[in-house]
């Protein structure tokens, strides 16, 4: 039986729900408003000049989801922290896989700026303008293609973590489901835009099943006296 006092353990479920829900106004920053004001789908030459014209939006959203990712790290360890009484092993596995994804969205950011600094660097004139642009573009869909990477990783974690939710008997069996659809989603959704380039993303749906057990972990918490009896 563990010496830790009930309040604990509904207090990291509420820090975990709280930390989770602040990603999402940061995701909505960096991959949907950035984008929807400076790509011009199918111009990338548009783009490469909207980029150019509004840098500071630009390396805002390259800050915005590099802060996302070092919260990501903190919104893992509450997780591994209120399940781990469920699964030691399978919990280390949930953190794992999601700690994966930080380090490769920092490389693709890296990409990102890469970009940015061909197209506002200075100009010795060794490169024509549609250079230029080739050689940022080059950088942005690497960028992107990071991004798909990092995104597999993101749902494959959450997959331990819907058995762990379905198990550990202090949360709503139910919950697990939303969880593993929304994980699935992810990884789905990567596959097949790195195998097929421009289709159409379903994660922009299966996202909203994701949200369901960060809310019910800041607004409801935990069954305190199970999570004890699983500790």
């Amino acid at each position: 039986m563990t010496t830790e006092a009930p309040p604990s353990a509904r207090t990291t479920a509420r820090l975990a729900g709280g930390l989770y829900l602040a990603l999402l106004p940061l995701g909505a920053f960096s991959f949907a408003y950035v984008p929807s004001v400076l790509v011009v789908r199918g111009d990338a030459e548009a783009t490469c000049r909207n980029i150019a014209a509004s840098a500071g939006l630009f390396r805002a959203g390259t800050m915005s989801h590099l802060a996302s990712q070092v919260l990501v790290v903190f919104v893992l360890l509450a997780l591994y922290r209120l399940l781990r009484p469920v699964n030691p092993g399978r919990a280390a596995l949930m953190a794992v896989l999601g700690l994966l994804c930080v380090p490769v969205s920092f490389v693709s950011e890296v990409f990102q700026l890469a970009a940015l600094r061909v197209l506002t660097g200075a100009d010795d004139g060794a490169f024509t303008a549609s250079q230029l642009h080739a050689q940022a573009t080059l950088f942005l869909d690497m960028g992107r293609n990071g991004v798909l990477v990092a995104q597999i990783f993101w749902g494959l974690w959450m997959l331990p973590m819907s058995v762990l939710v379905f198990r550990s008997g202090f949360l709503p069996k139910l919950l697990a489901i939303p969880v593993a659809i929304a994980g699935t989603g992810y990884v789905v959704d990567s596959c097949l835009q790195l195998l097929l380039p421009g289709i159409v993303a379903i994660g922009r749906f299966t996202f909203v099943a994701e949200l369901l057990l960060p809310v019910w972990l800041l607004v409801r918490g935990v069954d305190v006296e199970r999570w004890r009896q699983s500790a």
